[in-house]
Order: structure tokens, then C-alpha cells, then sequence
């Protein structure tokens, strides 16, 4: 993300929004990311997450660097997984896809937040005459807070092993067949980041992540629009 707004010649106040955007997902939009895998698992019975002290918003508990990396450099990244164990689920198959899908929508959410909190200071910019490059900067923070949650939520529903989707198609695959998948899953994530860098993916996923962004942006403005 870095990387492409100082190719694109973004001036000053967007490239320092940029980097405290950054800040405030590695800090923590991926902590509670990683804390809503580990507290879902927990309600359903696995102490996996609490034991390994992952039932947590510290940063340290979850941080990978070289996702974190990722996400300055170029908006996608990762965090430390959480470590679930399905035997411990009564339904394994939707135990793991519920525990699965706490995640993205953890970033549903700090994304639809983000957005309220966008609105707000423009209504209050607008009231106290709030203008120019501090103005620039805060309405750019939520915004790429609000944009990074939701490609990040998009990106985990990519239904490929390691990331969140996998997890949820395994609710609707023989088991067979998943376990099957998942022994090449260090191969297949290899194959995907070679894919992602040709950036085959990227029209599709942008297109998605625009779609839902859009439609939280519209319910977003809908209290400050009367």
C-alpha cells in the first residue's frame, strides 16, 4: 500500500495517514482479529487459545513481522494464526467454520466503526471550520482504516488453505476431501502469493472489497445525512 502511494506521487498528508493507518491495523485490527478466532473457539469449547495465551489484545501475543511487513508495503498481511483444535467442538465441521468466520467479520465491524467515526469528525470539521491538511489527514486515516478491514476481510474469505475461508468450505466438503487439501496447504500458500504478485487476484478482490465497502460507507452516512 506504501509502496504504491509513493509510486502514484500521493503527497505528504495521505503518505502519513497511510503509516499511522498501518499503525493502528498492525496494532490493532489484527490483534482483534486473531482475539475473536481464539475467543469463538473458546465459547465452543476449545481451550487451545486460552492456553497459549492468545485470549488477548496485546499485539505481542499475535503479531507476525513479516505480515505486518506486508500490510506497510503493500496492504496485505497476516498475523500469528490462533491454534484451534476441532476435537474439542461438538460439530467439528461448523465449530471450526463459526470460529472461522469470527475473524472476518471482526473487520466488518472495525470497518463499519471506522466509517461512523469518518462521519462524525466531518460533521464536526464541517460545524468548527476544520479544513486543510489536518482535515485531509484524519478524514484519510478512517478511511484507509475502514478500506484495509474490509480487503483484509475479504482476502481471509479467499477458500484456500491457510486463510479463513478454507476453514468455512470445510464445513461443506466431505472430510475426506478437506484433509486431502490441507496436506498441500504450505504449497498451495506458496502457489496463491505467486499469484497475488502477478496480481491476477487483484481486479476481483478490489472489486469485492469496493462492493462491501461501498454498502457500509451508505449505511455509515445514513444517520448524517438528515
Amino acid at each position: 500500500m506504501l509502496l504504491s502511494l509513493i509510486r502514484s506521487g500521493a503527497d505528504i498528508w495521505t503518505i502519513i495517514g497511510a503509516i499511522m493507518s498501518v499503525i493502528i491495523v498492525v496494532f490493532l485490527t489484527l490483534p482483534v482479529h486473531e482475539f475473536a478466532h481464539g475467543f469463538v473457539a473458546d465459547k465452543l469449547g476449545d481451550p487451545t487459545p486460552r492456553y497459549q495465551g492468545r485470549l488477548t489484545l496485546n499485539p505481542i501475543a499475535h503479531l507476525d513481522p513479516i505480515g505486518s511487513l506486508g500490510i506497510l508495503l503493500f496492504g496485505i498481511g497476516w498475523a500469528k494464526p490462533v491454534s484451534i483444535n476441532a476435537r474439542y467442538f461438538k460439530n467439528p465441521k461448523w465449530g471450526m467454520a463459526i470460529t472461522a468466520l469470527a475473524g472476518p467479520v471482526s473487520n466488518i465491524i472495525m470497518a463499519f466503526i471506522a466509517l461512523i467515526l469518518m462521519n462524525l469528525f466531518i460533521l464536526l470539521g464541517n460545524n468548527w471550520g476544520i479544513t486543510g491538511g489536518v482535515y485531509l489527514l484524519v478524514v484519510y486515516f478512517f478511511s484507509y482504516i475502514a478500506r484495509i478491514n474490509v480487503y483484509l476481510a475479504v482476502f481471509n474469505f479467499i477458500p484456500i488453505p491457510p486463510f479463513d475461508g478454507s476453514r468455512i468450505l470445510f464445513a461443506f466438503l466431505p472430510t475426506k476431501y478437506y484433509f486431502s487439501i490441507m496436506r498441500y496447504e504450505r504449497v498451495i500458500f506458496i502457489g496463491l502469493l505467486i499469484v497475488l504478485y502477478t496480481g491476477v487476484l487483484s481486479y476481483p478482490l478490489s472489486y469485492v472489497s469496493n462492493l462491501i465497502l461501498s454498502g457500509l460507507s451508505f449505511i455509515a452516512g445514513l444517520p448524517f445525512s438528515f
